[in-house]
């Protein structure tokens, strides 16, 4: 960070002979300046688009753009930024990677894409790290810890602690389990955020998705004990055309309970969600989502179709998925095996996935035709 007093602070996001980009924060809202020839590029404007002008979740020593993206400056955003660079020239890199150590789970969400087939797969502590030891190496800045319901996991703060600071940590969680010790013992290991999943603001909409009584309340237990030990805390909504309506709501509540950002996600006819039950968004149910994000205030609002429209999905060449049974998807939404971690390691996994023939669709390929 630099800057000089009565001037907004300044953070360093790129700075090479060929791209520099810096960022402030006026008026609430995020600017970038990028110089230098890379800067011309299609792919380099659009990805610098993500964030020029959007409300970031926090500006300080560090300037946090989102609970997606590592802090900047830290070596894992450095290691982002060449990631980018890279990808401009056709080299992918698994930015992303999603490793869901357990099945196990007491929710019954009905849009669950990994239901509990009764057998409680797992990895174990020793496999999970290993995955995230070779992740890392192959250029990972985020790794995320999910399920099932992953608090269920008694070495889960051990795990986080096997994140070095080439990346940083989130946890996907209902809240059941996140109990104030849990999340103090998350911080301490290194975690970076949580993200919180709610299927409606309304306490007894959401308990009615996700099958049990109470899971309203943990959800917003668990807000509340991670941001009393200072982690960064996203609320994660899957959208379906009957909630669509709410998007509202979401946002008010977000910001009632001090969450640092708001992310929407389409549903996807995966696991128990199947065509049969409806509520994938329509082209005017987009329209909407479109237009409530672009005048949202404060705290931020993320909408992952939006990303798709613009930079086409990201399955297989940002993004890659672990489940219990060490299967390695695109996506944690695309169960399309393309080998398994106890077999192979996952760099070959990773280059047999560049043969996918979906990945650069403007669409999600599993919303295409039923899987």
């Amino acid at each position: 960070m630099s800057g000089i007093p009565g001037e907004a602070p300044r953070y360093t996001l790129a700075k090479s002979p060929i791209f520099k980009v810096e960022a402030s924060v006026e008026e609430g809202m995020v600017r970038l300046r990028a110089a230098g020839p890379l800067a011309r590029l299609p792919f380099v404007k659009s990805a610098l688009g993500i964030a020029d002008g959007q409300i970031p979740v926090m500006a300080g020593e560090q300037l946090i753009l989102s609970t997606w993206f590592p802090p900047i400056p830290s070596r894992a955003f450095d290691r982002l930024v060449r990631s980018y660079l890279k990808s401009s020239l056709g080299i992918r890199t698994p930015d992303q990677v999603t490793i869901s150590i357990t099945e196990e789970c007491p929710n019954r969400c009905l849009h669950c894409a990994l239901p509990d087939s009764g057998r409680h797969h797992r990895l174990e502590p020793g496999e999970i790290r290993d995955i995230v030891g070779q992740v890392l190496d192959l250029g990972t800045t985020l790794v995320i810890f999910d399920g099932g319901e992953p608090t269920t996991y008694r070495d889960l703060p051990d795990l986080v602690g096997s994140v070095d600071d080439r990346a940083i940590s989130t946890i996907f969680t209902s809240g059941t389990g996140f109990s104030a010790k849990l999340a103090r013992e998350l911080k301490e290991a290194g975690l970076y955020a949580v993200n919180v999943s709610l299927d409606s603001p309304r306490e007894e909409e959401h308990d009615r998705m996700r099958g049990r009584s109470g899971a309203f309340r943990d959800a917003m237990l668990a807000v509340k004990s991670a941001l009393d030990v200072g982690l960064l805390v996203d609320l994660y909504v899957v959208v379906r055309s009957d909630n669509v309506s709410e998007i509202d709501g979401f946002h008010r509540l977000a910001r009632e309970i001090g969450a640092h950002e708001l992310t929407f996600f389409e549903v996807v006819p995966v696991g128990r969600w199947s065509d049969e039950l409806g509520s994938v968004l329509s082209e005017v149910d987009h329209a909407a989502l479109d237009e409530f994000v672009s005048g949202a205030s404060s705290p931020r609002v993320f909408s992952v179709p939006a990303a798709f429209r613009e930079f086409g999905c990201f399955a297989g060449r940002n993004w890659m998925h672990v489940t219990p049974e060490g299967d390695v998807y695109p996506c944690a939404c695309l169960p399309r095996t393309a080998g398994n971690v106890r077999k192979d390691p996952v760099k070959k996994i990773w280059r047999k996935m560049a043969k996918l023939p979906y990945r650069d669709s403007r669409t999600c390929p599993a919303r295409r035709s039923r899987l």
